[in-house]
């Protein structure tokens, strides 16, 4: 790098130690509606997608740059599932692939459906919370890391 080219600014970032959850999903339920279930019952503030293989029945995407859903129906392999997850908005995208191996992807909607399984492994971050705020930008509610709020330790019991 030349001498006097000034480095670009790397964002600030909070580090956190990560506990994680194995889960499988079972044929007939919703991929994102039990994630997000799944979220609210642990009540996760911030989380991610560590691993998710699968497939499904049907896969209902938004696809980039457009306003609704498009749905496919037949058999899909889930090749990747990335993303946040927290109680304050989730952010996941979805590729799948077909018998032909024509993958696709998007944002994850309800209506993705578990064919034989979905196997899970997601990761929870202690030390952070994730919130979506409004970003001037092009006004979507967009990804702020914050601290986690101190947790009030346990009073150790007093010796007799």
């Amino acid at each position: 790098m030349p001498a006097n080219k000034p480095a670009v600014p790397v964002p600030a970032a909070l580090p956190s130690v990560m506990r994680t959850y194995a889960l499988r999903l079972t044929p007939g339920q919703d991929l994102r509606q039990q994630l997000n279930a799944f979220v609210e019952q642990q009540q996760i503030k911030a989380g991610a997608i560590v691993t998710c293989v699968g497939s499904l029945t049907q896969t209902t995407l938004r696809l980039a740059n457009q306003e609704g859903p498009s749905v496919y129906r037949g058999h899909f392999e889930i090749v990747s599932l990335v993303g946040t997850l927290s109680t304050s908005g989730s952010h996941l995208h979805l590729a799948v692939s077909d018998s032909t191996g024509r993958t696709l992807g998007g944002h994850l909607l309800d209506g993705n459906l578990v064919y034989t399984t979905a196997e899970l492994v997601l990761g929870v971050l202690e030390d952070v919370e994730f919130r979506r705020e409004p970003d001037p930008t092009f006004g979507y509610r967009e990804l702020t890391v914050y601290p986690a709020p101190k947790k009030p330790r346990k009073p150790r019991p007093t010796p007799r």
